[in-house]
């Protein structure tokens, strides 16, 4: 949800992110990460930078959020974690048919059973499936 770079931030300690100069997001985002960094705010969305896991990431988005919803996004790992540390209600996956190669699958550590698919939202380039975790 930030940017694609796998390396420390002291790389590029004026990396912005995908988003430029204001992210559509409006609100707080916790991005995990293995590199620490300072706080970054573009326009009113503002990028904490979470260390210490998936739960530490969720725990704050949740106070952040107080009775308003969370939304984990990002790709297969952060879902992967999500699921198996239980923080998950529900999962919406949007697939853009797109030959890369190879990546990681989604449901690879999944217990048999934990999610079922409950929608499915089809049109011409992108199919939108919905599943509760349980």
């Amino acid at each position: 949800m930030f940017s694609g770079g796998a390396g420390p931030w002291e790389d590029d300690p004026n990396a912005g992110g995908w988003w430029g100069d204001e992210p559509p997001f409006g609100a707080p985002v916790f991005v995990v990460t293995h590199h620490e960094r300072e706080p970054l705010t573009l326009g009113s969305t503002t990028f904490t930078f979470v260390t210490d896991g998936i739960e530490a990431a969720v725990r704050q988005a949740r106070a952040a959020a107080g009775e308003r919803d969370v939304q984990v996004c990002g790709g297969a790992d952060v879902a992967q974690q999500a699921l198996a540390a239980g923080l998950l209600d529900e999962l919406h996956v949007h697939v853009a048919p797109l030959l890369l190669g190879s990546g990681v699958r989604l449901f690879e550590r999944a217990e048999p059973g934990l999610v079922e698919l409950t929608r499915i939202v089809e049109s011409p380039r992108v199919m939108h499936l919905v599943y509760r975790v349980g």
